[in-house]
C-alpha cells in the first residue's frame, strides 16, 4: 500500500471553513476512487497560521493514477485554494506502508 501526503497553510480564521472545503472536495474525490482505503486531514494551529496535512492510503500508484492523473507527484487543487491557502506545497510525498 501507499500514503499519499501533502501540506499547506491557511490563516488561522480560516482553518474551519478550509477543513470543510477539503472534506467536499479532495476528501470526497479520494475516497470516490478506486483503491483509496481512506482519507483524513490533519490541522495544527500555530500562531496566526494553520497548517494542514491531507494523509491518504491507496492500494497502489496506479490507483493513485485514478485520482491525479499521470503526473502523481503533482498536487491536485480545486478552485477555491486560492481564497484560502497563504502557502501550499505544489507536489505531494509518497510513502511504502509497512506493517
Amino acid at each position: 500500500m501507499v500514503v499519499r501526503t501533502w501540506r499547506g497553510w491557511t490563516r488561522a480564521e480560516d482553518a474551519d471553513r478550509y477543513v470543510e472545503y477539503v472534506r467536499e472536495t479532495g476528501l470526497k474525490a479520494y475516497r470516490e476512487t478506486p483503491g483509496n482505503r481512506g482519507a483524513w486531514i490533519l490541522r495544527r494551529t500555530v500562531g496566526d497560521r494553520c497548517e494542514f496535512v491531507t494523509v491518504s492510503v491507496w492500494d497502489s500508484l496506479d490507483d493513485i493514477r485514478g485520482f491525479a492523473g499521470d503526473e502523481i507527484e503533482r498536487a491536485v487543487f480545486y478552485p477555491e485554494d486560492d481564497a484560502f491557502l497563504v502557502e501550499r506545497e505544489l507536489t505531494v510525498d509518497h510513502w511504502e506502508l509497512w506493517d
